[in-house]
């Protein structure tokens, strides 16, 4: 468990740094080439203070979007001390989730505002940073592991069930 506090105060704190940077350093130019390959771009660094959810979605709605995250930042914790011995990767998953939301939570009651800056130029897509990067990887992982994992361990719960019964059947 100490493990994963440590992941996930690391994955804040390179968060919060990286918010850091971009208000200091980016804000005041606005955009700065990133990735790019020859004079295709790839990635640019852009300065967005986003005052909603995913690609600008319920814009101003601060104390909601406040009361919402908390509550999933809390049931993720919840969750990962229910099932902190099922999975170490459904345990990482958990904690990506958890990081990337307190990430983006420090910034809405500091700022009342999220700050973005990476913007996918190969692609029309959001400006996100490093805490929707985690929320990102986490949603993936999940549901991988609800997909591949889960059910193997399932199985393998009721394949010992059965032994165990047919064991005791025979004593």
């Amino acid at each position: 468990m100490i493990i994963l506090a440590l992941l996930a105060a690391v994955l804040i704190v390179a968060d919060q740094l990286v918010k850091y940077w971009a208000i200091h350093e980016l804000r005041p130019v606005g955009s700065m080439d990133f990735i790019h390959i020859g004079s295709t771009k790839i990635i640019d660094l852009t300065y967005l203070e986003n005052d909603g959810a995913i690609f600008g979605s319920m814009s101003g709605q601060r104390w909601f979007l406040i009361g919402f995250t908390s509550l999933v930042v809390i049931a993720g914790i919840v969750v990962l001390l229910k099932v902190y011995r099922r999975s170490k990767f459904l345990n990482v998953a958990i904690t990506l989730f958890i990081a990337g939301g307190i990430g983006n939570l420090i910034d809405r009651f500091r700022f009342a505002y999220v700050v973005d800056m990476f913007e996918i130029k190969l692609f029309r897509f959001a400006i996100f940073n490093v805490a929707d990067i985690c929320v990102t990887f986490a949603f993936i992982m999940l549901i991988w592991y609800a997909l591949f994992i889960d059910p193997k361990i399932e199985k393998a719960k009721k394949a010992e069930s059965a032994l165990t019964e047919k064991a005791e059947e025979n004593e």
